[in-house]
């Protein structure tokens, strides 16, 4: 019996017609795409607009605006929200010399939106950047069909149990590697810090890692990962998901590890610094928890249970190699005594911006307790 892939009809039209459009001279006119975090704080949308020649910088990019009614971030009777450009990629979809544009989003009164949570980060990055934070964030995420089934998951049963998938090669091991592959390509020509990838524990779940990023760096990249992500995906007609435990069972969960390190962490004896900061991020569990998903810890609540790979959400805990604990000192940097740490609490669908500011907050301006300092005020 054949088995109907569910993807979308968009992904069945001609994509050699469509080819021939896309060789069309452009006459010194660029695209340049302007992409934002809607009121979902997880979904990215876009659109695009012409300019009379290549910017070449953020800076020659002008602000924008859009209806906020539309995607859950202002009422229809003042609906209008600002685009301001803060990163800049190539666009690997046009291609050059067309860009991607990266957008914070701001309110008619010039402040904020709810989920504009670069804006808080930029500033604490900004304070914390005499101790040079390196990141890099392991995305997870799952790839469905169109009807919402895992792809290549049978229509009806499951596939054999974990062990087999995992780095794994072969049609009957992984499913969707053109995706992988062409997402990966994608990011480097866009000038994403990319700078890896592997097949998942669950079958047809997948990851890539961005970084090093330095500072704001790190939220910019990975927001753009995911937006070639999701693109990508909707050229082949499958759905990519963040969610942290789309399947319930015996199956693995979806986070982002964040590996982080300073400055001190990274010279002879830093790892008396890395203890330092694990001990202060002990003490500030339940903050982490509640930043680490945009539901305040009830998404991370399905994956984080102790099992399949996991720390319990209720519990902190610390050791080297241990990919059950809630941190990981990776063995190497053990015995080199520098190095980094990998923080394993947060989920697929954090806010690469709220995970990076916290744990600056907590480790390097030192804060304790569930509130935040609002540092402008000082």
């Amino acid at each position: 019996r054949v088995v109907a892939m569910s993807v979308s009809h968009s992904s069945r039209l001609n994509k050699l017609v469509r080819e021939q459009y896309m060789k069309l001279p452009q006459d010194g006119l660029v695209q340049v795409t302007y992409v934002w975090i809607d009121g979902s704080g997880e979904g990215v949308r876009c659109k695009t607009r012409t300019l009379d020649k290549e910017p070449k910088s953020v800076e020659d990019v002008p602000e924008w605006n859009f209806d906020g009614s539309s995607t859950a971030q202002a009422e229809g009777s003042n609906s209008d929200m600002f685009l301001v450009p803060v990163r800049m990629f190539r666009d690997p979809f046009c291609l050059d010399p067309n860009k991607l544009v990266l957008c914070e989003v701001l309110k008619y009164n010039r402040k904020p939106a709810e989920t504009n949570l670069r804006h808080t980060c930029k500033k604490v990055m900004d304070l914390v950047k005499e101790s040079h934070p390196w990141f890099g964030m392991e995305q997870e995420y799952t790839l469905l069909g169109v009807n919402g089934h895992p792809y290549g998951w049978p229509d009806n049963g499951f596939p054999g149990p974990q062990g087999p998938y995992y780095c794994g090669v072969g049609a009957d091991k992984v499913y969707g590697r053109d995706i992988v592959e062409s997402h990966y390509k994608a990011c480097l020509y866009a000038g994403v810090k990319i700078c890896g990838t592997n097949a998942e524990v669950m079958p047809s779940q997948w990851e890539f890692q961005v970084g090093p990023c330095e500072g704001i760096e790190m939220g910019d990249h990975l927001w753009m990962a995911r937006f070639i992500l999701h693109r990508v995906c909707e050229d082949f007609g499958v759905v990519a998901t963040l969610d942290p435990k789309p399947m319930t069972g015996n199956w693995n969960g979806a986070g982002c590890h964040t590996n982080y390190s300073t400055q001190e962490m990274r010279r002879e004896g830093g790892l008396k610094h890395i203890e330092a900061a694990i001990e202060k991020l002990s003490k500030r569990h339940n903050y982490h928890i509640c930043v680490y998903d945009p539901r305040g810890g009830r998404d991370n609540s399905r994956r984080l249970t102790g099992h399949h790979e996991t720390s319990n959400i209720f519990e902190f805990s610390a050791g080297v190699a241990n990919r059950g604990a809630s941190i990981r000192i990776p063995r190497q940097v053990g015995q080199d005594g520098c190095g980094y740490f990998e923080d394993r609490r947060p989920a697929a669908n954090c806010d690469p911006y709220a995970v990076t500011e916290a744990i600056m907050r907590t480790t390097v301006l030192n804060e304790t307790g569930d509130d935040t300092k609002d540092y402008a005020a000082h």
